[in-house]
Parts: C-alpha cells; sequence; structure tokens
C-alpha cells in the first residue's frame, strides 16, 4: 500500500484515508459502501487504492451519459449492483425561460447556498437555457423542500423519472499529445495554451486558475494524472495520461481539451 500512497499529494491525504476506511467496513462487514460524488481524480484515487484489496470491486456511475461526477460503489466480490444501490436522482429545474436564461455557475451557487456539501450532487447541465442536475437521493426531499430560487429567479425542480428525458452530454473532449520540461503548474499552462511562463504565473497569482475545482495560487504545484484544470478565459484541459519521456528527457502529456459542441 505504502508505494501507491506515495504517488498522491499530501493534501489528498485525508480522502485517502476515508476511502481505506471504506474498504477496510466492506472487507469486515462483507457489505457494499457506496461513496459521495467523486471527480475523476477521485475517482482516479480510489480505483488505485481498491486494486490493493482482493476480493473487494467497485463501480462508478453518474447516472448521466459521459457523466464527470460519479458515485462510487465499493463492494464484495459476491454482490451484483444495481442502478439502485447509487442512490441518485436527476431533477430539472424549471423557470420562465422566455424572460432569463441562467447559466451552470447561476445554478451551481445556488445549489451551494442551500448548505449542502458539494459532493451530494453530482454533473450539472444546462442547455439552451434548460437545466438538468444529478443529486443524491438521501438529499433529495431537502433539495425539493428548499430550492426555490436561483438568485432573483424563482424555480421549481421536478424529478426525471424516465431515463430517455436525460440530458446528453453537450461537450466534446479533443485529444492531443504535447511534451513538457515539468509537470508544474505554471510550465504545463504555457505549453497547453501556448502562453509565456510569466503570463501563466500572472493568471495563477490573479486567482484565475482553478485544479480540480479548487483556486490554486502556487505556480510551483505538481500536476498528476486525472487532473482537471479550469482556467477563467481560456477554458478547461484534463491531463488524461502521463505517457513517458522523450529521448531528450521531456515529459510526453496526452490532454484532453474542451470544446463546446455547436
Amino acid at each position: 500500500m505504502e508505494h501507491v500512497l506515495q504517488h498522491f499529494r499530501k493534501e489528498e491525504q485525508p480522502f485517502i484515508e476515508q476511502v481505506v476506511s471504506m474498504m477496510h467496513e466492506v472487507e469486515n462487514r462483507y457489505a457494499p459502501k457506496l461513496l459521495d460524488f467523486l471527480d475523476p481524480r477521485q475517482q482516479f484515487i480510489v480505483d488505485s487504492i481498491r486494486r490493493q484489496y482482493e476480493g473487494i470491486q467497485s463501480e462508478a456511475d453518474g447516472t448521466l451519459a459521459q457523466a464527470e461526477r460519479k458515485r462510487v460503489l465499493l463492494y464484495p466480490s459476491y454482490f451484483v449492483p444495481t442502478t439502485e444501490d447509487f442512490s441518485m436522482s436527476v431533477v430539472e429545474v424549471k423557470y420562465p425561460t422566455k424572460f432569463v436564461t441562467l447559466k451552470h455557475k447561476d445554478v451551481l451557487g445556488s445549489i451551494m447556498s442551500l448548505g449542502i456539501d458539494r459532493s451530494k450532487f453530482g454533473d450539472i447541465r444546462v442547455i439552451d437555457g434548460a437545466i438538468q442536475f444529478v443529486v443524491a437521493s438521501e438529499v433529495l426531499d431537502y433539495v425539493q423542500a428548499n430550492f426555490s430560487a436561483i438568485g432573483k429567479v424563482k424555480v421549481h425542480i421536478e424529478v426525471v423519472e424516465d431515463p430517455r428525458n436525460y440530458f446528453e452530454q453537450s461537450e466534446e473532449w479533443l485529444t492531443e499529445t504535447l511534451t513538457v520540461s515539468s509537470l508544474r503548474l505554471d510550465t504545463v499552462l504555457s505549453a497547453v495554451f501556448n502562453i509565456s511562463r510569466q503570463k501563466s504565473a500572472s493568471l495563477i497569482s490573479g486567482g484565475k486558475v482553478k485544479v480540480n475545482w479548487a483556486e490554486k495560487d502556487q505556480t510551483s504545484m505538481e500536476l498528476q494524472e486525472l487532473d482537471l484544470l479550469s482556467i477563467r478565459g481560456l477554458g478547461r484541459v484534463k491531463l488524461l495520461m502521463i505517457e513517458g519521456r522523450t529521448k531528450k528527457d521531456k515529459i510526453r502529456l496526452q490532454i484532453g481539451r474542451l470544446e463546446q459542441k455547436k
């Protein structure tokens, strides 16, 4: 286990300890354990740890097709998971679309104002003003009772019962390969967006860069596989794979660059 843990960041240790504790519960009780919604990096961590435990399987589901945020179920090998085991629902936000158009950030802000942790919510999809998001079943009643406005706009939500009515993904990730001298945040930003290191540092210090949804201000931060970068004004990038080194000792990266479908 130690050789696995050494590859993760110090700030990821509390999450790792939580996952290890859940693995032990599954082992000892021989019963499944459901995690909250996780981002791709967290899903990668769970899978890496799970591989160290014989007899424990894992499965991730975000309900919506090509979901980014997913709940992960840990379970003993005898167990056969069903959709119901992931305990989540898709809801659609109803509001007067003729008079106002709401955006993803508006929806997320209102969800956070409910006082419920982000881990209880999955993907949010906004397509041509229509809104759906995924919510953990254990907080659904509370959300239905209290999610009544987005900003100054009065709204109400309805559970989407028929999966055929779930929104399809409106984003495409274009894959490309590039080389970098290091995995420092400022170095990768410079290579991905073809900007100077000085410009990258300015974006980071200016609070315009997030890694896995958290704002980062350290230019020297070392990136890892499946990190998601969000740069205000430039877009979003995933580090899909570290492919190795070139003959000139550069690091070869496979990245995904977000492109909105027209």
